[in-house]
């Protein structure tokens, strides 16, 4: 994702008035809607006291505006006060596809950086969704996401070590896990239940993807199953709301 750029007032294409007899409003946006297409992705956008005076609105019509914007995906905040083009949202459309395979498919090199591995006793949450006893031994693993050198994701797992022996000796900043399990042990992802709810952050996953404490992200927590319908995995990942688009397809099953 490349990083945010300055975009000075003088190279944007910025009408000289508003046009009478229309809603200051619906003209402001449509016309900063139009700069931030032309702009591209991470530009950086005129301040809401330049947009007033050089346009003779209120200051509070421009922030209405400017927030709607934001709302809608065009436009995001940075530090508070100032406000970029949004980014292209990098979307997983299958949860059973790995993360390394879904961005090497749409040509972008993923990066990882590994947090947390190691071996640990199962609470009794993380060995209910395991379906392994209390006590047993899991690999937890907590990776850092990069798309395009800035942060994404904070992708957190838990696997069983008797079904999996040894998963703690890989490097696991350079191998796909699913591919891995796939290869090493015959296991392919079959099915998944998954859980998706907006929340804010922790001050740590905030400073780990760069982010400020207030931005929204997604809380996604799933359990992994095989063909037979053995777990494989249980995560509960934090990804960045304005990078992750989750996509779902519904279909009303025929009456009886």
């Amino acid at each position: 994702m490349p990083r945010p750029k300055h975009v000075a007032a003088s190279d944007l294409r910025l009408p000289d008035a508003l046009q009478p007899g229309r809603p200051k409003g619906d003209q402001l946006r449509e016309i900063l809607e139009s700069v931030a297409t032309e702009a591209g992705p991470g530009r950086l956008m005129p301040s809401e006291r330049f947009l007033a005076e050089h346009f003779q609105v209120a200051r509070g019509t421009v922030r209405q505006e400017v927030n709607r914007l934001v709302a809608d995906g065009v436009l995001y905040r940075q530090h508070g006060t100032a406000t970029f083009t949004a980014e292209r949202q990098a979307a997983h459309i299958d949860m059973l596809t790995s993360f390394t395979e879904d961005m090497q498919a749409r040509g972008v090199v993923p990066k990882t950086k590994v947090l947390h591995a190691e071996v640990e006793s199962a609470g009794p949450r993380i060995a209910g969704r395991l379906n392994v006893p209390p006590g047993a031994r899991v690999f937890r693993l907590e990776r850092l996401r990069y798309v395009e050198d800035e942060p994404f994701a904070v992708e957190r797992t838990n696997l069983s070590v008797d079904r999996f022996p040894g998963i703690e000796l890989f490097d696991w900043e350079t191998q796909s896990l699913h591919r891995t399990i796939e290869e090493r042990w015959g296991v392919r992802p079959e099915w998944n239940d998954t859980a998706i709810s907006a929340v804010l952050p922790n001050s740590n996953d905030a400073g780990l993807l760069g982010i400020e404490a207030t931005q929204p992200c997604l809380i996604i927590e799933g359990t992994l199953h095989d063909q037979s319908g053995g777990v494989i995995e249980a995560g509960r990942s934090l990804y960045r709301a304005d990078r992750y688009t989750v996509f779902t397809q519904a279909r009303r099953s025929p009456a009886t």
